[in-house]
């Protein structure tokens, strides 16, 4: 399935491929063989995935919305998640049902994983156009 819906604000939100302008994978230490399919593989297999109202300066560089208005602040929904992998492969993320009970510290020690990296979705609230980011962090 590559494409993952949700309902915020009596509103629903469909991310596609076709409305994600952009997937920025970490320039330093990119995960391999990850793709916004995979992606929505992860969110659509998981329960609990809650995003929140986050306020940017700029405006969507697509629908520009509420620059006419001349807003100060632009509003996006927002959600994070980290995923795991191994030689630059993703393995597991924190949302998945095979997390259950598990630490990234847990599989590091049995060798299943050797970084991890935060993933953050950013959708317009206006157009629904979105980004995805991949960053690597220490946890």
């Amino acid at each position: 399935m590559s494409y993952y819906k949700f309902s915020y604000d009596e509103k629903e939100y469909t991310l596609e491929e076709v409305n994600c302008s952009s997937l920025i994978n970490d320039e330093e230490k990119p995960v391999k063989d990850i793709n916004v399919s995979s992606i929505m593989e992860i969110l659509n297999e998981s329960e609990d995935i809650d995003f929140d109202i986050e306020y940017y300066q700029e405006a969507c560089p697509e629908c520009l919305a509420g620059v006419k208005e001349k807003e100060k602040f632009f509003p996006f929904l927002e959600y994070h998640f980290y995923i795991f992998t191994k030689d630059g492969k993703y393995i597991i993320s924190n949302i998945s049902k095979e997390y259950e009970g598990l630490s990234f510290n847990k599989l590091s020690r049995q060798g299943k994983v050797d970084d991890s990296y935060i993933v953050s979705i950013i959708i317009c609230k206006n157009c629904q156009d979105y980004i995805i980011q991949i960053e690597n962090c220490i946890v």
